[in-house]
């Protein structure tokens, strides 16, 4: 994390594929920048739940990265009820349930 202690929430959809048309591919958008990774995590996981209970068969997902670092703080998708956040130690995604 660099000195500013930034984070930012970003959301990725990709809409279905239409037959007989290009993909569009994945349509990233910058949710927010905040103080704290909790109120990063807190939007990401309102967009989230919001998009799930939508019903849209989009393809999307969600992350939080600390400025600066390319690996995700944590990770949500609209498949799946798992969240995932980084493990500091190791730097891998586990598994998180709140």
């Amino acid at each position: 994390m660099d000195k500013d202690g930034i984070f930012t929430t970003h959301e990725f959809r990709e809409p279905p594929i239409v037959p007989g048309r290009n993909p569009v591919g994945a349509v990233e958008t910058l949710l927010g920048s905040f103080a704290t990774e909790g109120e990063a995590v807190a939007v990401g996981r309102t967009a989230w739940e919001t998009f799930r209970e939508s019903g849209s068969h989009d393809v999307a997902w969600w992350l939080v990265r600390a400025s600066g670092e390319e690996l995700a703080r944590w990770i949500a998708d609209s498949g799946s009820d798992v969240q995932r956040v980084l493990d500091l130690r190791t730097n891998t995604l586990v598994k998180f349930g709140h």
